[in-house]
């Protein structure tokens, strides 16, 4: 039986990169929105789900903080895939030929040099790998697309310019996620992901944090946003270092309990070798 893993955007993209990447023996299920990935796993059409969250140089990816609590999915584990922007247009141009280019605004972001020193007119575009694609369906020359050198593979494009982005260690992370939770220790480098909303006490988010930084716990993400629109509502998306099963771990989550209204474990998972 064919596994499927779920992704949000099209073939070629950078999240299909990390499909194959993380999971080559999965058939990549391309989907039109990241609500789109995660019902896909919701409803069996996918195993699991490939949900970009983060990239070193343009920060979090919007939205998804807000969807991983309501997705009723778990986080099983991380891949951090390497993220080349290269130029692509039709083959046999010539990169001076290319006078505008196209991408999602996260990625143009990451080559502003590029776009810069080149003197490019720049587009936003719903997807990189779509406007890989409307490259190649409209035919002029004088169009190129920011992408990866997966999408010129697969749309027939020549790789104008290769590895562009400014920052030569530009990397997205990524969350996969599945209907089931799987909290075995499975590395000796373990992370454990959850929400939480403090009470509305005086300095309850520093009492709360302060059970970590006491028994040790490392705290590698704290992210915060509201929650329904309330300015009072805020909520938090932590990551820490540990297994909840660690002594340490345990008393510190025991702690947290006192100054939160909500606590959810979102997913013990593996550190990937690359995380720092």
């Amino acid at each position: 039986m064919t596994r499927r893993i779920a992704f949000q955007g099209e073939p070629g993209s950078y999240s299909h990169q990390a499909c194959r990447e993380a999971r080559p023996e999965f058939e990549p299920l391309p989907c039109p929105t990241f609500e789109d990935a995660m019902e896909a796993v919701r409803s069996g059409a996918a195993d699991l789900g490939m949900i970009a969250v983060e990239n070193s140089t343009y920060g979090r990816v919007q939205d998804v903080y807000h969807l991983l609590p309501e997705s009723g999915l778990h986080i099983i584990d991380e891949t951090f895939v390497r993220v080349h922007v290269n130029l692509l247009g039709l083959p046999g141009t010539n990169p001076s030929d290319i006078k505008l280019v196209r991408a999602m605004s996260v990625l143009l972001g990451q080559a502003r040099g590029f776009v810069r020193d080149h003197g490019l007119t720049t587009v936003n575009w719903s997807d990189n790998a779509a406007a890989a694609r409307s490259v190649k369906e409209e035919g002029n020359p004088q169009i190129g697309a920011f992408a990866s050198e997966l999408a010129g593979e697969i749309f027939g494009l020549d790789v104008l310019a290769r590895h562009i982005e400014d920052h030569k260690l530009n990397t997205t992370r990524f969350l996969i996620m599945a209907r089931e939770a799987d909290y075995t220790r499975r590395a000796d480098k373990m992370v454990t992901a959850f929400m939480f909303r403090v009470r509305n006490l005086p300095a309850a988010l520093y009492k709360a944090m302060g059970g970590f930084a006491t028994n040790g716990v490392n705290m590698t993400k704290l992210e915060s946003y509201m929650v329904d629109g309330v300015f009072t509502a805020t909520q938090f998306y932590a990551d820490i270092e540990g297994h909840p099963d660690d002594e340490n771990v345990r008393r510190a989550l025991d702690e947290l309990g006192y100054f939160t209204e909500m606590v959810e474990i979102l997913g013990v998972y593996p550190a990937d070798p690359r995380r720092t």
